[in-house]
C-alpha cells in the first residue's frame, strides 16, 4: 500500500485520490477456460482457438469481460483497498460497469485504484466507492471502467 496513513478513520481524506495500481496479471487462456468451465460461458470467442484465428475480427480468443471485471477485486485488494485496520471489506455492488477494450488470450491487465466515496455507516462501517480501470499492456484505452461499492468493516 502507498499510503501509511489510509485508515478506516481518514478515508475522508483519500476521496478523489489514486490508491495504487496492481502488478500486471496474466489472462492467458487456461485462466479463460477455466472461466468458461465455471460459468458455462463456453462462446468460440473465448475457447475455440483455432476458430477465433479463423473467423474473430481479434485474431484470437478474448477474456469474457466478466472474467475481466471479477479481476477488479483482487487486483483492488492488491493495492490496499482494504485499510490495515478494517476486518473485512465485502463487495456491496456496482454503479456502473463500461467494457471498452477486450482483453486479448495472454494479453497482461493491471487495476488503476481511485477512491470515488466514503460514507460512515452504523456500528464502526464505512461504503466506499472506487473506480476500478482495467489497463492492458501496450494498448490506449482500457479493457473496463467500473465503479464499485465496498462495505468495510472496522475492527471491534
Amino acid at each position: 500500500m502507498a499510503h501509511a496513513d489510509y485508515r478506516m478513520a481518514t478515508l475522508a481524506h483519500f476521496v478523489d485520490r489514486e490508491i495504487g495500481v496492481s502488478g500486471w496479471m496474466t489472462v492467458d487462456q487456461p485462466k479463460i477456460d477455466e472461466f468458461a468451465d465455471c460459468t458455462g460461458d463456453r462462446q468460440w470467442i473465448h475457447v475455440d482457438v483455432e476458430r477465433a484465428k479463423r473467423d474473430s475480427p481479434f485474431g484470437g480468443t478474448i477474456a469474457h469481460g466478466y472474467l475481466v471485471l471479477s479481476l477488479a477485486a483482487p487486483l483492488a485488494m492488491e493495492v490496499g483497498i482494504i485499510p490495515p485496520d478494517a476486518s473485512a471489506g465485502l463487495n456491496y455492488g456496482l454503479d456502473k460497469v463500461r467494457f471498452l477494450t477486450p482483453v486479448r488470450a495472454g494479453a497482461r491487465i493491471r487495476n488503476r485504484v481511485v477512491l470515488t466515496a466514503a460514507e460512515p455507516k452504523k456500528g464502526g462501517r464505512v461504503l466506499v466507492g472506487m473506480r476500478n480501470t482495467i489497463e492492458i499492456e501496450g494498448e490506449d484505452k482500457p479493457a473496463l471502467i467500473a465503479e464499485a461499492l465496498a462495505m468495510l468493516v472496522g475492527t471491534q
